[in-house]
C-alpha cells in the first residue's frame, strides 16, 4: 500500500516540495516584499492577489500573517548573508566588507518595515529562529579574517564587537531623516578597522 498523497504544496517529511508549490511560495514572498517596498499595508488578500494566486494557496503556505512576515524576514536575511561570498571573491577585503555592510543596511531597512507590519515580539521570534546574530557575526568574521590575512584590516578584531558596532549604527540612525547618515557612519566604522 502506497503512502497517502500529500495535499498540494505540502511535501512528505524528507521530500522537497513540488515545483509548482515552490513557485507559488516564491511568488507569495515576492508579492509580500513588493507590498512592503511600496509602503502598503501587508494584508493576506492583497498579497495573494498580487501573486496571482488564491487565498487558499496563501494559507497553505502561510497560515497566519505572522508566518508570511517571518518567511519574508528569513528570505531577506538569507539574501543579505548570501551576498557576502561573491563580494569576498570580487573585491579587496576592506572594500568587500564596506559593500556588504551597505547591502546589509538595506536588509535592516526591510526589517524595520516588517516590524511595523507585525505584532510586537513576533519578528523577534523569527530573528531568533533564524539565528540572525550568530550568522551575521560569522559573516563579519569571514571579512575580518580576509582583511587581516591581506594586511588591510587591523589584526585581532573581534567579529562580535564589530557586529555590535554595526547594530549600534543601525539603532542610532533608525529614525533620522537623513537616510544617507547610516551609510556615512558605516564608512566611518570600516575606516576605523583599517590597518
Amino acid at each position: 500500500m502506497s503512502p497517502p498523497e500529500a495535499p498540494a504544496g505540502v511535501a512528505h517529511a524528507g521530500r522537497r516540495p513540488r515545483a509548482d508549490a515552490a513557485r507559488n511560495r516564491a511568488a507569495l514572498l515576492d508579492a509580500a516584499r513588493a507590498t512592503l517596498a511600496a509602503g502598503e499595508r501587508l494584508t493576506l488578500d492583497a498579497v495573494a492577489r498580487a501573486a496571482g494566486l488564491g487565498i487558499g494557496t496563501l494559507y497553505r503556505h502561510f497560515p497566519t500573517r505572522e508566518d508570511l512576515v517571518a518567511a519574508v524576514y528569513v528570505a531577506e536575511l538569507d539574501a543579505a548573508l548570501d551576498a557576502a561570498a561573491p563580494l569576498r571573491e570580487e573585491l579587496p577585503p576592506a572594500d568587500a566588507l564596506r559593500a556588504w555592510l551597505h547591502r546589509y543596511a538595506a536588509f535592516i531597512a526591510t526589517k524595520y518595515d516588517l516590524a511595523e507590519s507585525m505584532r510586537a515580539g513576533a519578528l523577534a521570534g523569527a530573528a531568533q529562529a533564524a539565528r540572525t546574530r550568530e550568522r551575521v557575526v560569522a559573516v563579519v568574521g569571514a571579512f575580518l579574517r580576509d582583511g587581516e590575512a591581506a594586511g588591510s584590516l587591523r589584526p585581532g578584531l573581534d567579529a562580535g564587537d564589530v557586529t555590535a558596532a554595526v547594530v549600534g549604527v543601525f539603532l542610532v540612525t533608525r529614525d533620522v531623516p537623513d537616510g544617507a547618515q547610516v551609510h556615512r557612519l558605516l564608512d566611518l566604522l570600516v575606516d576605523g578597522l583599517l590597518a
